[in-house]
């Protein structure tokens, strides 16, 4: 899949927060479930903090490194994950489920004495709600439509954008299989009809839509 490597435009008027991180090899679209397993105590105290300040984290795809031991590198683009659903089946195991809201850029990050990332970041802007291109429609909303009927309410629960350009194409991103850094570039995408675009290509090179 060919995918423009453009960075996200920085949204002049966010202030930089901070905002814990949880580097992980999966990428986390706006609007996404993810289920995680944690056991490493700097993600139980994250989840904790979570709980307690009712807050939300930073997921990261990693750049170098790995999702257990040392700090892993991120790459600069995540999005924020917000808990939504727990539980705990076994001892030291807590499994929960993550939603996607927006996404940041990180400018600064360092380990504190868990190893956890603690970063500054800096929002970027939503992207603005627009339809779906008629004739981007016709190919893919039916395409989709199976595909999120098929994945289930408990994968991707409603509300369903079909009519929202941005909506359509980062749920195709989550639920094509493609390399995790293909959907790390998707995710930088400013543009959700550019977006859109590389699916179709995607798609129709495999005989998929036409």
């Amino acid at each position: 899949m060919a995918i423009l490597n453009l960075p996200p435009r920085r949204n002049p008027a966010a202030e930089p927060q901070k905002l814990s991180l949880f580097p992980l090899n999966a990428v986390l679209f706006p609007g996404g479930t993810l289920g995680l397993r944690v056991f490493e105590q700097r993600y139980m105290t994250l989840v904790k903090d979570c709980f307690k300040r009712e807050s939300a984290f930073g997921i990261c795809l990693i750049a170098e490194g790995a999702e257990v031991g040392a700090p892993a590198q991120p790459h600069p683009v995540g999005t924020e994950a917000r808990i939504v659903a727990w539980d705990m089946t076994q001892p030291g195991i807590l499994n929960i489920t993550v939603r996607g809201e927006g996404r940041f850029r990180i400018l600064s990050s360092e380990a504190d004495r868990e190893g956890l990332l603690q970063a500054r970041v800096e929002a970027i802007a939503a992207e603005a709600d627009m339809p779906v291109p008629e004739a981007l429609a016709a190919a893919l909303l039916p395409l989709l439509q199976a595909m999120v009927a098929d994945a289930g309410a408990e994968r991707l629960p409603p509300p369903h954008r079909f009519e929202d350009a941005a909506w359509v194409g980062y749920r195709f991103c989550e639920l094509l299989p493609i390399p995790p850094i293909a959907r790390q570039k998707l995710l930088e995408l400013e543009e959700p009809i550019s977006r859109l675009e590389i699916v179709f290509k995607f798609l129709a090179q495999r005989g998929l839509v036409k």
